[in-house]
C-alpha cells in the first residue's frame, strides 16, 4: 500500500478551507445587506412575487459562492500538479465538494487526502448556505404574515 502524505496536504487543504470560508462569509454578508435593503424599502414581505425574487437572489448568492469554492479547490489541484488542465481539476473538485464521489478521476497518494478535506469543506459550506436561505425565508414569512410572528 502506498504511503499517504498528511502534513503538507493538511496545510494546503486548510488554506483552501479558509478561502472558501471567506467566500461564504462574503455571500452571507451580501445576503444580509441585500435583505436589510429590501426591508428598509418596504419590499420584503410585501408580496409573494417580491419574496420569491428575494429568495431566488439569495440562492444565487449561495450558488455562486459554491462555484467559487469549487474553483479555489480546482486551482489548488492544478498548483499541486495533480491535473494538467483546469477543466479536469474543476470536474474533480466539483465531485469532491458536492460529496458525489464518482471516483472516476483520482489523485496520487501524495495529495489524496485533499479529496476528503474538500468533501468536508463542501458539506460545511452547504450547511452555511442552508442556514442562510432558511433565515431569509423565515424572515420573509414573519414580515409577510403578522399572525406568524413570535
Amino acid at each position: 500500500m502506498p504511503r499517504i502524505a498528511i502534513l503538507l496536504p493538511l496545510a494546503v487543504g486548510a488554506s483552501a478551507v479558509v478561502c472558501t470560508i471567506f467566500l461564504h462569509a462574503l455571500a452571507v454578508s451580501a445576503t444580509v445587506n441585500f435583505v436589510r435593503h429590501e426591508r428598509t424599502r418596504g419590499r420584503a414581505g410585501a408580496s409573494g412575487r417580491i419574496d420569491v425574487a428575494i429568495v431566488v437572489l439569495v440562492v444565487a448568492f449561495a450558488f455562486v459562492a459554491h462555484l467559487l469554492g469549487i474553483t479555489v479547490w480546482a486551482v489548488v489541484f492544478v498548483l499541486c500538479g495533480e491535473f494538467p488542465e483546469f477543466g479536469i481539476a474543476y470536474y474533480h473538485s466539483a465531485v469532491n465538494y458536492t460529496t458525489v464521489g464518482y471516483g472516476d478521476v483520482v489523485m496520487t497518494p501524495s495529495w489524496r487526502l485533499l479529496g476528503p478535506l474538500e468533501a468536508a469543506d463542501g458539506a460545511l459550506m452547504f450547511g452555511v448556505s442552508t442556514a442562510m436561505i432558511f433565515a431569509v425565508i423565515h424572515r420573509l414569512i414573519q414580515d409577510r404574515f403578522v399572525d406568524l410572528r413570535d
